[in-house]
């Protein structure tokens, strides 16, 4: 098979750089580099990206080795159907390594067009690193490496306010932006880089705090060769995604002309203010596999797939997104629904397997943040409590227990959390009382015990699952609870 390059393509037209991306992983080639490709298609938007590798190793050489060109699936459900999209993306046009080669990192500064500055560096790359100098070549974080970049734009355009940059950081943390925004701005004063180049940062460039979504498995190493089968050339970089794409940026009118995405069929928000949007992920997506996972694991499925393929639990965690969590966000009713239904299909997915032991990780901080927000919420609108939360909650409890039917529970938490409930379960072998769970702020910032019925409710449950089983546990609290 040929190799993948430009000149076996027929793809040999640069185009203009107006990205620069740090990162060159899975995430941003099937997420970011997508986006700005359905862009080029959709309204000839002629944009070009630079790929900055963010650490001293990384795919830039590889990348560079097949003219910046990749081939991404699409896998997954829409509408209930299953599809396979296959696209060969073409917009990087150059892979640099500013540890290897820190002069023509410094030469993107100098690209007339250059617009755009997108990062997915993960979590823990936004971070201030304080023994960061301005004059190495270059600096450990990448703030660091990014305020080099720009006083060096700075300086290049002496100070041109037209010359300033729209950046948009992708790292999964809330206000990302902000955070970026704030670090650079510690940078500029530790090095003494002065107060024209500090208002040319806070007046010519903008900053834009984002949430992204879609699962990227990234390269299909276990079923390559069905992969490269689908293909007339070899290629090294090939990356799998889900349909799904959501991508919500903080951004105003101005922001909307520089970036037309509504002009194609990607969900695109540029919205004043993404954290409704956040709510609506954490809650429904994030919530839904947090609350999923004891009871589904409990009852016998081992995927995420599974758990909504079984009709037991699939009603169970319908009625958990649609009739509880759904009830108590503040957003468009058809809209919620909408995006929802999105992620069943998500959770369809027959291209992934999402191990529920896997999501099972930190279940307890996880609980607080993504489900009993939900559940507080529900409780105080309807002055009642949301069942299937409620029952979530309490299998919960159970599977900290480490043991069901004689066999181990995938129990994987930190020791001090696995240790309280060792000790919880040896002096109290029925679950009860559960005063000392319920009230341990460290888990849940609150006294639960000051819930109304709360307590009696996940000891009505316990008793239920120790002596009926899971399933007729479920049918006999709903009968005892609903109104």
């Amino acid at each position: 098979m040929k190799r993948l390059n430009r000149k076996n393509t027929g793809l040999t037209e640069l185009l203009p750089v107006k990205v620069v991306q740090f990162g060159e992983g899975n995430f941003l080639r099937a997420f970011v580099d997508y986006a700005f490709q359905q862009l080029n298609k959709t309204v000839d938007f002629n944009v070009g990206v630079a790929v900055v590798q963010p650490l001293a190793n990384g795919l830039v050489p590889m990348l560079n080795d097949q003219d910046g060109l990749y081939t991404l699936f699409l896998n997954g459900v829409k509408k209930g159907e299953k599809i396979q999209d296959i696209e060969l993306v073409s917009n990087i046009v150059k892979g640099i390594n500013p540890y290897s080669n820190f002069e023509e990192y410094l030469k993107l500064a100098h690209e007339e067009s250059l617009e755009f500055i997108i990062s997915n560096t993960t979590e823990a790359g936004i971070e201030f690193i304080e023994t960061d100098t301005a004059d190495m070549a270059p600096p450990q974080s990448f703030p660091a490496k990014l305020t080099v970049l720009l006083l060096e734009r700075f300086k290049h355009f002496k100070g041109d306010a037209s010359k300033g940059l729209t950046i948009i950081p992708c790292e999964l943390i809330n206000y990302n932006s902000d955070t970026l925004k704030e670090i650079i701005l510690k940078y500029i004063a530790l090095w003494n880089l002065g107060q024209e180049f500090e208002n040319w940062i806070l007046n010519a460039c903008t900053f834009h705090n984002t949430l992204v979504d879609r699962i990227v498995p990234g390269y299909p190493k276990d079923d390559i060769e069905n992969y490269n089968n689908k293909l007339d050339y070899h290629d090294n970089l090939i990356v799998t995604a889900e349909p799904f794409f959501l991508w919500v940026i903080e951004g105003d009118d101005k922001l909307k002309e520089k970036l037309p995405f509504h002009k194609t069929n990607l969900d695109v928000k540029i919205v004043a203010d993404m954290q409704p949007y956040r709510t609506r992920k954490v809650r429904i997506l994030n919530g839904a596999h947090t609350a999923m996972v004891p009871f589904s694991l409990m009852y016998g499925n081992e995927t995420v797939r599974e758990t909504i393929e079984n009709p037991f639990t699939f009603q169970f965690v319908n009625t958990l997104m649609f009739d509880e969590i759904n009830e108590t966000l503040d957003m468009d009713r058809a809209e919620l629904e909408s995006f929802t239904n999105e992620v069943l299909d998500r959770f369809r997915n027959p291209f992934i397997k999402h191990l529920l032991s896997d999501i099972a990780l930190n279940t307890i901080s996880k609980f607080k943040v993504r489900v009993l927000p939900s559940l507080l919420q529900y409780q105080a609108r309807f002055e009642k409590l949301p069942l299937n939360l409620t029952f979530a909650f309490a299998c919960m409890i159970r599977f900290y227990k480490g043991e069901w039917k004689n066999g181990k529970l995938p129990i994987k938490d930190n020791a001090e959390v696995v240790a309280f409930f060792e000790q919880f379960w040896q002096e109290n072998s029925n679950g009860k009382p559960l005063t000392v769970i319920l009230k341990n702020e460290e888990f849940w910032d609150q006294d639960l015990t000051k819930v109304e019925g709360l307590q009696t409710a996940l000891e009505f449950v316990l008793d239920q699952i120790e002596a009926n089983g899971l399933e007729q546990a479920y049918k006999n609290f709903l009968n005892e609870y609903k109104a």
